[in-house]
């Protein structure tokens, strides 16, 4: 089966033909660094993370591209809130989000640019905008893109041209053409850092960045630019109108977007307390477990946090450790069927969800097995370890990541689950002597289990 990428484009799966064969070139919008990386940041880092792991394991060589937004109006304001210099703010949150892409087992991009460093190709792109009649210097000493010469403006969000300006108003000192033009260069303010230019001294705005970056990085076309959902409209659909509008070619092929994150089933935002950081969730759950509860949804759809959702991912994720649990798989043969369903699932837009849904079959297979060193069990812990790894899962050995996983006051909650979950298949592999080896267990522990035909339940006494 060939790999189908959803392209938001064209709104439809379709077959990924990379424009080099065997290289595929990926440029994702990463993040304005004036805080700390929240949930949302979170979501948007595993998923091309994964996306980019999947390739190379296709075989692919990757060219993984993810700028970092070190100047922009939000930078600016936080810097003079904090009465600290522009440099020292986005020096210190620059390296918060590598510790915490390093924390949850993030692959860093190979070229990670940063704004501030590519002043000269963002000019020279103002430049050729200007040129192609696209670009125009406004009374104010900005630079705006005018939008009614891309006749293609709205592609890719899908938005008509008309209806959004009837919804736009022109402030009375706005110097813009239109509602919708949007800004190519920014006339120095007061106190503000700027750069020089042949429109004055002044600062990009933010979408002409990722342009000029991802095509001075991959060049004027490539494969794949991913990001967030929420970069859409605008943003990347101001990518593709100045980006076409300056080389006159096309711009990306496939267009990737990740779902929203959603908190107790409201969107994620500060005004309703609702906002959390990445290292404030990483203080209650297991790094492994945070990726396991964002890889367990399809990157397209909505993930809702909780902490009943990330309460199952643990107890998921534990489970799965638990059947590689005094196993000592060596290097041989997988398990062909597996690895082909698995890649089957993989291959229909990074199906994530398919995908650990497998793993769990396959960890329902092992603890079927009754000799633990058989080939047959080998063979299947070696093909969860090695398809858990192709997702950035079951990396820590088993008992180190049990350990962590239960309570320091005796067994936690997850722990009890799965030892009921093992004494269950136990049973109904008629070996009793197991089952009741992890009653024992259960009770020395202070944990009473009562069987019943609605199932088994337990409680601590």
């Amino acid at each position: 089966m060939s790999l189908n990428i959803y392209n938001t484009l064209t709104r439809s799966k379709q077959e990924f033909i990379p424009i080099e064969p065997g290289k595929v070139k990926i440029y994702v919008c990463g993040i304005t660094v004036y805080d700390y990386c929240h949930l949302g940041h979170a979501r948007m880092l595993l998923v091309f993370d994964m996306v980019t792991r999947y390739l190379r394991v296709r075989g692919y060589d990757v060219t993984y591209i993810r700028n970092i937004t070190d100047i922009d109006d939000k930078i600016i304001a936080r810097a003079k809130e904090n009465g600290e210099s522009i440099q020292d703010l986005t020096s210190r949150f620059i390296e918060a989000m590598i510790e915490d892409e390093t924390e949850l087992g993030i692959i860093r991009p190979d070229v990670e640019p940063k704004a501030t460093e590519y002043m000269t190709q963002i000019i020279h792109m103002i430049e050729a905008l200007e040129k192609n009649e696209y670009g125009y210097a406004a009374s104010n000493g900005d630079v705006f893109f005018d939008v009614s010469k891309f006749k293609d403006y709205g592609q890719l969000s899908g938005k008509n041209i008309d209806d959004l300006r009837a919804g736009e108003r022109v402030e009375i000192q706005d110097a813009k053409d239109d509602p919708l033009d949007f800004a190519l260069w920014k006339n120095a303010k007061p106190d503000e850092p700027s750069w020089e230019s042949p429109w004055g001294n002044g600062r990009p705005g933010w979408h002409i960045e990722c342009s000029a970056m991802s095509t001075d990085t991959l060049g004027q076309t490539f494969d794949i630019h991913g990001g967030g959902q929420d970069l859409q409209f605008p943003h990347h659909e101001n990518e593709i109108a100045q980006s076409c509008g300056a080389t006159g070619k096309p711009f990306v092929n496939y267009w990737m977007h990740n779902g929203f994150v959603r908190v107790d089933d409201e969107k994620m935002s500060k005004s309703l307390g609702n906002f959390f950081t990445v290292r404030e969730v990483l203080k209650k759950y297991q790094a492994e477990v945070v990726r396991f509860f964002i890889l367990s949804s399809h990157y397209r759809s909505p993930l809702n946090y909780s902490d009943a959702s990330l309460d199952e991912a643990k107890t998921a994720l534990m489970r799965l450790y638990s059947s590689l649990r005094n196993i000592q798989p060596v290097a041989q043969d997988y398990c062909e069927d597996y690895l082909k369903r698995f890649f089957h699932v993989m291959d229909d837009d990074f199906n994530t969800r398919e995908a650990i849904t497998l793993l769990h079959e396959i960890s329902h297979e092992i603890n079927k097995q009754q000799d633990k060193s058989s080939l047959r069990t080998l063979e299947l812990a070696a093909t969860l370890t090695y398809l858990g790894g192709v997702l950035g899962l079951l990396q820590d050995d088993p008992e180190t990541a049990l350990t962590a996983g239960s309570s320091e006051n005796g067994l936690g909650n997850d722990e009890i689950n799965l030892l009921i979950e093992e004494r269950k298949l136990a049973k109904k592999s008629q070996d009793y002597a197991k089952a009741d080896e992890i009653r024992e267990q259960l009770t020395s522990e202070g944990i009473l289990i009562e069987d019943s035909p609605e199932g088994t339940t337990w409680r601590r006494i």
